[in-house]
């Protein structure tokens, strides 16, 4: 089989020569310091062998961008504008692997919604991907991997709109001022739909996938009743366009304990979700017997298994095997690789989840 006819097999509940070989998780850039040290060579073959997966997730970013502008250098930290607008304070060491401090955002009232939207969130392919895009697009069809477009940041009913004004004015704007709310989480609709609809005329597509994270440890950031009445009807009209235009598989990924929302997703038609945080209550084996096959998931290997020793990595991948063997479900870890894993730990993981594949 190709991965690509793999990966919608087991998607489908389908027959398959084997399990997806899915090692999507990064490793810090500490983990890779740590690793090289005890006789990690990135210059050899990788340590996960993944089945080819095309993922593009930049596609719908502000464009033009913003002009990343350096504010003020603090010493030990930066305060700087990024490229989608956003003033933030960074650590000069380790960037990556620390939270930002977010600062401003772009967007403070409707008019400079609008004016943001209309400015920086056209649907224009040549200035998103290149004067030659039609060629690069048609070019995916012969593709023998599975092709999964993410609106990474800029492409939910909930990231969309935290990534302009912020989380915790958007967690009051759910309350103090809905219309705008549901205005922004039209403008987001459309815009999905609308630069989905040029790429669909040059290329097909195996999946695409929302970015929310919008839990934490326990549950939600807003209410999962006030989300469902706002954001429902604008995920089941870009669902249906997707699926319309024969894309066989939408996901969405949120971070956190997303237990409330699953069944907002679930009547939106969404038929994917990741990556199940274990330490915030996430398991997939209860989760498919809660819901059924209705609901395909990616992820919820728990990561910290993996910085404990090979009996408790073993343990861990023996839970999950029945949703292997199951079918839709690629087993990852549910995060990235953070540098308490050592080497030995993480060729221990990869060895024998190849086996149980």
């Amino acid at each position: 089989m190709t991965d690509r006819e793999r990966f919608l097999n087991v998607m489908s509940y389908k027959p398959v020569d084997r399990c997806v070989y899915g090692a999507w998780t990064n490793a810090w850039p500490e983990t890779v310091e740590r690793w090289k040290k005890e006789g990690y060579n990135p210059s050899r073959e990788p340590i996960f062998p993944a089945d080819e997966f095309l993922w593009r997730g930049s596609w719908f970013y502000p464009n033009p961008p913003f002009e990343r502008r350096v504010v003020k250098d603090e010493g030990n930290t930066v305060l700087f504008v990024n490229e989608e607008g956003i003033l933030m304070r960074e650590r000069k060491d380790n960037p990556m692997s620390s939270m930002p401090q977010f600062v401003r955002f772009p967007v403070e009232t409707p008019d400079e919604f609008r004016r943001f939207y209309a400015e920086r969130m056209r649907p224009d392919l040549a200035a998103r991907i290149g004067p030659d895009h039609a060629a690069q697009l048609a070019a995916l069809r012969l593709r023998k991997g599975f092709f999964v477009i993410g609106s990474d940041r800029w492409g939910g009913l909930f990231g969309g709109l935290r990534a302009m004004v912020g989380v915790e004015r958007l967690c009051m704007l759910f309350h103090d001022d809905p219309m705008f709310v549901e205005e922004m989480m039209d403008a987001v609709a459309d815009f999905i739909i609308a630069v989905l609809g040029r790429i669909l005329e040059h290329t097909d597509l195996d999946c695409y996938a929302f970015w929310e994270d919008m839990a934490f440890k326990t549950g939600p950031l807003v209410s999962p009743a006030m989300f469902r009445r706002l954001a429902l009807p604008r995920y089941r009209r870009v669902v249906e366009f997707v699926k319309s235009r024969g894309v066989p598989f939408v996901a969405l990924d949120s971070d956190g304990d997303i237990t409330s929302l699953i069944p907002i997703w679930m009547d939106a038609g969404i038929d994917i979700l990741y990556p199940f945080e274990v330490q915030c209550g996430m398991d997939v084996v209860q989760f498919r017997h809660r819901f059924g096959r209705d609901l395909r998931m990616w992820g919820g290997i728990d990561k910290r298994a993996l910085a404990r020793d090979p009996s408790a990595i073993d343990a861990e991948l023996q839970r999950v095997r029945p949703l292997v063997k199951d079918g839709g479900y690629i087993p990852v870890l549910d995060h990235g690789v953070p540098p308490d894993i050592s080497f030995a730990n993480y060729c221990h993981y990869a060895k024998h989840l190849r086996d149980i594949l």
